[in-house]
């Protein structure tokens, strides 16, 4: 191969001014690029981690562009003494117990495992490539117990009345204190993706209005990961709305209905976007609020996580079912009802969409943005999987995709196929 030595020492001759000029931005600013950033936010700020210590978050900047994707972290959650001090690290408790560290981004150990734990969140992933891998990226790391969502000290005794568990839902309290830090560190994005998994999801749903319009982005958008906030009216009936005892009991524990909560400062500034007595008109009211931005919602049909902590505490015939597999059954029952309620209010606002296969054979069905994209597909719609879904949110026009598979029949990818997908799309050779 013949080589132009003039266009070569010109490019070198750029690239060493680029860098010149990027190491200088980062002297006279003290930021650092590519890196994980840590920030702590002071106790002053009122934020937490639910066992009193400093919450921290996480900061990946580029010179490159402006553009911003904020990732809520997900793990379970609590209201009671023993699910809130998870000393056992159940699966479907709190987790982050003892807090963040200041390196949480960087040890196999902690959820974030050098932000491989989703794609949105590593700069250059093995499994799976994402537009948002070139934007600036925030991690919100999850210690609260609440979805990000509370604001509530609690004092939690019914496992031990000897020794009361203190407990700081402060979730809700540290994404606005971090939202203030982004918007005074960070230039105005030029587009925004908020997006989460799990109990993330929820959060991400619910913080939306607050990044939304403090951060104000030119463009902007939401991908909330298995973490749905079901429709469940204070008026109607368990039978009705499968999550409504759910809603009633976080409610209380958190605070989202005290004088600083959640659900009452939203009603307050969104009077018509939604409803005070049902937390689950949020997914609607989100794309009134907000007519211009593209709103999406994603979920399994078969999860058997997010819907275990959705009923399995409130439903006697659930937590007695007499086999495993009658408790899945009975779950799932319920968690489909949701599904189909909430799908059909989501059809009357026309910039939000929804993804729904039906399986995946990782995590228990929970979660499609995790590890990778992979085996997310809706065959009989011949979507490819979930990426297809984000693309279209960041990029699309008119009503967001909305997808649900309605065909059981068709068989879920297995582990090995999936292992066989992921290595063919490294282009491995």
């Amino acid at each position: 191969m013949k080589f132009d030595r003039p266009s070569v020492r010109g490019a070198l001759r750029r690239g060493l001014a680029l860098t010149a000029l990027l190491a200088a931005a980062g002297a006279a600013h003290a930021v650092s690029y590519f890196t994980w950033e840590m920030v702590e936010l002071p106790a002053s700020s009122g934020a937490s981690c639910g066992n009193g210590t400093p919450y921290r978050f996480f900061v990946n900047r580029t010179p490159l562009n402006s553009k911003l994707v904020v990732m809520f972290e997900g793990g379970g959650a609590c209201w009671e003494q023993g699910s809130c001090a998870n000393a056992g690290g159940e699966k479907l408790a709190a987790v982050n117990p003892n807090g963040i560290p200041a390196d949480y981004m960087q040890k196999w150990e902690y959820q974030a495992k050098f932000g491989l734990v989703t794609p949105f969140t590593a700069r250059i992933d093995p499994l799976q490539s994402v537009q948002t891998q070139s934007w600036n990226i925030v991690y919100a790391p999850y210690c609260t117990g609440d979805v990000h969502t509370g604001n509530k000290v609690a004092i939690y005794s019914d496992a031990d009345a000897t020794k009361p568990l203190t407990y700081y839902h402060r979730g809700a309290t540290n994404i606005k204190a971090m939202t203030a830090w982004l918007k005074a560190n960070l230039a105005r994005p030029s587009q925004m993706l908020l997006t989460g998994f799990s109990a993330g999801g929820v959060g991400s749903t619910a913080n939306y209005p607050l990044l939304r319009t403090e951060l104000n982005p030119k463009k902007s958008a939401l991908l909330a990961d298995s973490g749905p906030l079901y429709w469940a009216p204070r008026s109607s009936t368990p039978e009705q709305s499968p999550s409504l005892p759910l809603h009633n009991r976080i409610r209380d524990a958190w605070g989202l209905d005290g004088p600083q909560g959640m659900v009452t400062e939203l009603i307050a500034k969104y009077p018509t976007a939604g409803d005070v007595n049902n937390m689950g008109s949020l997914s609607i009211g989100l794309g009134k609020i907000f007519p211009q931005d593209r709103i999406g919602y994603a979920v399994f049909q078969e999860d058997t996580n997010f819907s275990a902590f959705s009923y399995q505490k409130f439903y006697p015939d659930i937590s007695g079912a007499p086999t495993d597999a009658e408790r899945l059954a009975r779950i799932n029952l319920r968690w489909r009802q949701d599904i189909t309620t909430w799908v059909d209010k989501l059809k009357g606002v026309s910039n939000t969409g929804w993804y729904v296969p039906n399986y995946r054979e990782i995590n228990g069905s929970h979660c499609l943005t995790i590890v990778t994209f992979g085996a997310t597909g809706i065959d009989e719609l011949k979507i490819k999987g979930v990426g297809s879904f984000l693309d279209n949110l960041l990029d699309g026009t008119g009503t967001p995709m909305r997808a649900l598979e309605t065909d059981r029949t068709t068989k879920p990818m297995s582990i090995s196929d999936l292992i066989a997908e992921i290595i063919g799309s490294l282009n491995v050779i």
